[in-house]
């Protein structure tokens, strides 16, 4: 099963370093991993996709939570929540045929040609997980040339209808 986990650590040198090495000494396997500053810069977010059973997830919650720098650790995958992935995808464009069928994925897709080059466009496209892996499937045919991603970072959707 695939599970999202989103802890607030302290924003303050070596604390990636020190969750990742944790998990990697105890082979615990990390799909996906984003962090970012928060709204507070004292604190950033790390949004991990861990693949295992409920067991593995509660002891990767409880390693997480012994850790000094670790403020809060929430596995959202049981909860409503929006998540996003950032990909650059570099592709082959040759033609005018080419270029003109890339550009008409792109804005099927509601991704941005951000760069272009005699020989090939560079793509930004977000979304989730599956978008963009059926966005890649559809480029395979022109030659990707470099594809960079993010990983994934998602939030709990707020109560609806209540004043925060």
């Amino acid at each position: 099963m695939r599970h999202v986990i989103s802890a607030v650590v302290q924003n303050v040198p070596g604390v990636l370093a020190h969750i990742s090495g944790m998990l990697a000494s105890r082979a615990y396997n990390i799909d996906s991993l984003a962090v970012g500053e928060t709204e507070d810069p004292h604190f950033s977010r790390m949004t991990f996709v861990v693949v295992g059973d409920d067991s593995i997830l509660e002891q990767v919650r409880k390693q997480l939570e012994k850790i000094v720098t670790v403020v809060r650790v929430l596995d959202i995958s049981a909860q409503d929540f929006v998540e996003r992935d950032l990909m650059l995808i570099k592709v082959a464009a040759r033609s005018g045929t080419e270029r003109s069928e890339v550009k008409e994925l792109v804005e099927i897709f509601r991704g941005r040609i951000v760069d272009v080059c005699p020989a090939e466009v560079m793509i930004e496209i977000s979304g989730q997980e599956r978008k963009l892996e059926g966005f890649i499937d559809l480029m395979r045919r022109f030659g990707i040339k470099e594809l960079v991603r993010t990983g994934r970072i998602a939030m709990v959707r707020g109560a609806r209808g209540q004043p925060e």
